[in-house]
């Protein structure tokens, strides 16, 4: 995984296939803003910044509370479904 996050361009493409992929098997846009949010939260905590946009999105994580999280998630998700 850790190539797909090394360019960001490719992470928002890998992401926004994932969208489509759970929309086509049926999932809720809460669903998968719940599963982005849960992604952030393990990515945040196992995975390093790999390019500057990450870097970004990490130091708005962690200043933010758990309603910015899951803003960013699903702001995350509509960034990845018009890049996917």
């Amino acid at each position: 995984m850790s190539s797909v996050l090394e360019n960001f361009d490719s992470w928002k493409k890998f992401l926004g296939e994932r969208v489509q992929q759970a929309k086509k098997v049926g999932l809720s846009e809460e669903t998968i803003s719940k599963l982005a949010y849960e992604i952030g939260s393990f990515l945040d905590e196992k995975v390093s910044p790999q390019n500057e946009q990450e870097h970004a999105i990490k130091e708005l994580w962690d200043v933010g509370d758990e309603q910015d999280k899951k803003t960013i998630a699903r702001l995350m998700v509509k960034l990845a479904e018009q890049k996917g």
